[in-house]
This record gives structure tokens, C-alpha cells and sequence, in this order.
């Protein structure tokens, strides 16, 4: 559960927020009428990896990965300037955009190195095929939403699948993102939405950074693995 310390609401770490979101996806289900074996948890890493693997154990649910990179400059690499996912997604902030413009060798290497590292947690991570989430219901899942862009990314990826209905659970999701958000799923279940977020690691006690070895044991750790069928 979800605990309020001072003003703002925070949780004791990524597994307890994926306690709450599926507890209140559980009711959603039964109200939307969506099958359990036509449902698909999909975390985007590596944060979400750690909300969504919970909210599959507990739907039991089948749980994937879907690539998705932000992109940002080599000396703010923490600062969001656009993102990458399958299918060719590439989104740029508008502003900034139009200042790489006069960089395009910068703006090349930026996207090179993504690219490569996109490509290298599809595999690694295993990310289910196209046609594997193609008229299913997609729970798209991450630990929170700041600028919008990486989850946009991922949102228009998906989308390209085809899916039965593209839904958003998170935790918590900057006030200012959100609109533009629900204009690209079916419907987003949000705990918290805040304005002038800052970081979403603020509203966790506990925000350690996942590797790549602490993913592959959350999915392993999953009762009901992705494989459809």
C-alpha cells in the first residue's frame, strides 16, 4: 500500500507500488469485462520490470518485456531529450529537436548508440515477438512517468501490434504528461499524478537501479511466464 509521508505519497519500493496497481487493475477487470487469457502485463525496463513482475504474479497474468530507450545528450545523460522503441518509433522533445538540427552528426551518434543498446535488451531480456501480442489486451507497465517520452515511444510501438486494447498502469505520472498519454491507450489506471514532478525516484523509500541480472530474476520469478499459448 501506498503510504503518505508529509505532503506527498510514496511507496516503500517498486514491488509495493505493483501491489497497489493490481489491486485496483483487478477491479478494473471485472468492470471492463477483460478475459485473464486474453490479458498481457508488458513492464518496460528495467524500472517497470519490477512494478510489472507483481502485478502479474498477482492477476496471474503473463508477463514480457518491451524494449524501450530515452535518448540524451552524452553530457546530460539523466535529462530526456526524445526516445526510441521497435518499429522505427523515434521521438525527439520539439525543442531540443530543433537544436540538433544543426548537429546531425550528434543527433546520428545519439540514436547509433540507443539503437544498439535497444536492440541488446530486446534479446537479452527476451521481448515477446509481434505476433504474440498482436489482439491481446496490453497492460503496459513501468515505475513512473516524468517527461512522457520513453512510455509515448513504447505506447506507439505497441500500438503498431495491433492489440486488442492498449492499457497504461503506473504509479505515479507528471500532470503535465498525462494528457498526451490518454490520447494513445484505451485506458490508464494512474495512483498518483502530480504537478512540477521532479524525479519519479522521489516518491519510493527505496529507488535502486535495476541491472540486467536483477531483471532476468524478476522475470524468472514470475509464476506464469509470457509464452502465449
Amino acid at each position: 500500500m501506498a503510504s503518505r509521508l508529509g505532503r506527498r505519497q510514496y511507496w516503500l519500493d517498486r514491488a509495493a507500488a505493483g501491489e497497489e496497481l493490481a489491486a485496483q487493475f483487478a477491479a478494473r477487470l471485472s468492470m471492463q469485462g477483460l478475459r485473464d487469457k486474453s490479458a498481457t502485463v508488458v513492464a518496460l525496463p528495467r524500472g517497470g520490470v519490477a512494478v510489472a513482475a507483481v502485478m502479474a504474479r498477482k492477476l496471474g497474468l503473463p508477463l514480457t518485456t518491451w524494449a524501450v530507450r530515452k535518448l540524451a545528450l552524452p553530457s546530460n545523460p539523466e535529462f530526456a531529450i526524445g526516445a526510441i522503441a521497435g518499429g522505427d518509433v523515434v521521438l525527439w522533445d520539439p525543442e531540443i529537436f530543433n537544436e540538433l538540427e544543426k548537429y546531425p552528426e550528434l543527433r546520428e551518434q545519439i540514436l547509433d548508440v540507443e539503437r544498439r543498446e535497444l536492440l541488446r535488451r530486446k534479446r537479452l531480456f527476451g521481448d515477446a515477438p509481434p505476433d504474440a501480442l498482436s489482439k491481446r489486451d496490453l497492460i503496459v507497465v513501468d515505475d513512473g512517468i516524468a517527461t512522457g517520452l520513453t512510455v509515448k515511444a513504447a505506447l506507439l510501438s505497441l500500438r503498431q501490434l495491433s492489440p486488442s486494447k492498449l492499457i497504461l498502469a503506473v504509479p505515479v505520472v507528471a500532470a503535465a504528461a498525462l494528457p498526451g498519454i490518454r490520447q494513445l491507450v484505451d485506458d490508464a489506471i494512474v495512483l498518483v499524478t502530480v504537478d512540477n514532478l521532479v524525479a519519479v525516484g522521489c516518491f519510493y523509500s527505496s529507488f535502486d537501479q535495476l541491472s540486467d541480472e536483477d531483471v532476468l530474476a524478476l522475470l524468472s520469478s514470475v509464476n506464469k511466464p509470457w509464452q502465449l499459448g
